[in-house]
Formats: structure tokens, C-alpha cells, sequence
């Protein structure tokens, strides 16, 4: 198997188990953010709760593309909890340059690969970054993720 086809088979994966999947009460220190791909019509709301200065909760809801719902799942699973529930604490400092390494990776036009090890799956990502109609929707959820957080 390809690289490239094991990448397809992860965001495919991603799409449909959706980690994070459902808005968590606003309860805390939470904010929300709603974004929308007029381009497409992908939506995504990304809420998020903090304790201080960690990131205690990313959850999410939305529609769209395989893209757009994978990269939210992605987001989630590397900023708050990964795939067996466990908590994470990411400092929000390291979330905003991890959305900061992402948009450069994206914007790259494939110059930029993710790295696995401060990635995770959203490294699969990577791809996205040659198809500039696509990078909107791998974005939606890093963009609402840092207005949230900025707000939280």
C-alpha cells in the first residue's frame, strides 16, 4: 500500500469515527466558534474548554466533506484526547503553534510536509496542501479551534 492510499484510508477513518464528535456542555471557561466554507457549504462549530492555561476539551459538531470532518476529528484527538478518551493537557501556547505549524503546512502547496510525531494522523493532511480548492476544508476546524480558544 502507498503512502499516499494509507494517508486516503486514515482521513477516510477519521470521517467516519469522528473523535470528538458532539458539543460538551458550556460549562467552565468555554467558547465556541462556528465556521463555514462558502465555497462548499462545509460547516464546522468547534467548542472548547480550558482550565487556566490548558486545553481541557475540544469537542465538535458539523457537516461537509470527508476533509473537513477528519481534520476536525484529527484536531480533537491531537489537541484533547485521543482515540481511547484519555485527557490530554496541551498548554495553550503549544495548541496555537500547532494551528500555526498547520496553516504553514497547508498553505504550503505540498513544500511543507506535517511531522507524524507532533501530528499524529493530521499529518495525513499533508496532502491537502496540493489542491488549494481543498485546503479551505482541512482548515475549518484549526480556524474555529484558535478563534475558540483565543476566546475561551
Amino acid at each position: 500500500m502507498s503512502l499516499d492510499a494509507l494517508y486516503q484510508e486514515l482521513i477516510l477513518d477519521h470521517a467516519k469515527r469522528r473523535v470528538g464528535f458532539g458539543l460538551a456542555p458550556e460549562e467552565g471557561a468555554t467558547a465556541s466558534s462556528h465556521q463555514r466554507n462558502p465555497i462548499c457549504g462545509d460547516e464546522i462549530e468547534v467548542r472548547v474548554r480550558v482550565d487556566g492555561d490548558v486545553v481541557r476539551d475540544v469537542t465538535w459538531e458539523g457537516a461537509g466533506c470527508s476533509i473537513s470532518q477528519a481534520s476536525a476529528s484529527m484536531l480533537a484527538e491531537l489537541v484533547a484526547k485521543d482515540p481511547d478518551g484519555v485527557v490530554r493537557e496541551l498548554p495553550r501556547g503549544e495548541a496555537s503553534v500547532l494551528v500555526n505549524h498547520f496553516r504553514e503546512a497547508l498553505r504550503s502547496r505540498g513544500t511543507v510536509l506535517l511531522d507524524e510525531d507532533e501530528f499524529g494522523d493530521a499529518a495525513a493532511l499533508s496532502g491537502v496542501s496540493k489542491y488549494t480548492a481543498r485546503v479551505k476544508c482541512a482548515m475549518l476546524a484549526w480556524v474555529a479551534f484558535e478563534d475558540a480558544l483565543s476566546r475561551a
